[in-house]
């Protein structure tokens, strides 16, 4: 990867993330509040739906980044040669780079969603203050509470979303005859998007639970399972997709304008 190429990928990521978290920011607000274990209302119902801002704001611009600087290295990686340069193992290169590009990515994003989750299901309580006794009552490693569950949800999420969204692209350009428009880009994002955001809400309710739950709480030990079973047990099939429809609509939405806004930022800077 050229020093213009990789700029142009962490900028572009950038941009999109900051884009996207900070318009949708309401909708992720009320859906962690109807994933939250003591209800949509306790958890501040639609007041405050900007609780916890700042530190989306302070991690979406390298989280982005660090994703797609990943992702199209390691895409460009795997293409070079070997099997996964044929065109039929494109889905496979495309699931490996979005994974490894989600495990990099979640090392700057979970702390900012620890923070971020805990404010908001305590609109009363600063994202600063949060921050603090986050710190205080768990050290460093609080802020990496749903690590695992954060990545188990999101690459699954990846493995669906990316090479939907190449494919799609792929079927698009060729129909057409030329290479899409940074808006067909983004329309393909959001059907994809959409579509994994669906099948990988019950991980979703999961990683919520686990980072809201209490500390030395069976939930706070990150065992996803078990914490699914809870939820199971207490709430049913609803309860493992609760916030499925603000999550799909946000992802969507959200797939629209990330993947827009990176294919236009990308073109435009190479």
């Amino acid at each position: 990867m050229e020093r213009r190429e990789f700029v142009a990928y962490m900028v572009a990521g950038g941009c999109a993330g900051m884009c996207v978290d900070l318009t949708l920011f309401p909708l992720d607000t009320i859906k962690t509040r109807l994933q939250s274990p003591q209800g949509f209302q306790k958890a501040g119902g639609f007041r405050g739906v900007y609780a916890g801002v700042p530190s989306a704001a302070v991690g979406s611009f390298p989280n982005a980044a660090a994703f797609f600087v990943t992702y199209e290295f390691t895409k460009s990686l795997l293409g070079t040669g070997g099997g996964l340069a044929a065109p039929q193992a494109a889905p496979v290169t495309h699931m490996m780079a979005a994974s490894l590009g989600e495990v990099v990515a979640c090392l700057i994003r979970v702390p900012t969603e620890v923070v971020k989750q805990r404010t908001q299901a305590s609109p009363s309580s600063s994202t600063y203050n949060m921050l603090l006794a986050t710190l205080r009552e768990e050290g460093f490693r609080g802020l990496y509470r749903g690590y695992s569950s954060t990545v188990l949800r999101e690459i699954p999420f990846s493995l669906v979303q990316f090479p939907l969204w190449e494919y799609l692209k792929t079927l698009w350009s060729r129909r057409q005859g030329h290479t899409l428009y940074s808006w067909q880009s983004a329309v393909c994002g959001a059907f994809a998007g959409a579509v994994a955001a669906f099948v990988t809400t019950p991980l979703d309710v999961a990683k919520t639970r686990i980072m809201l739950a209490k500390a030395g709480s069976s939930e706070a030990g990150g065992n996803i399972p078990r914490v699914l079973c809870n939820v199971w047990r207490s709430r049913g099939l609803p309860g493992l997709f609760a916030g499925c429809i603000p999550r799909m609509t946000f992802i969507s939405v959200g797939g629209f304008i990330f993947l827009g806004a990176y294919e236009k930022v990308r073109c435009t800077l190479l």
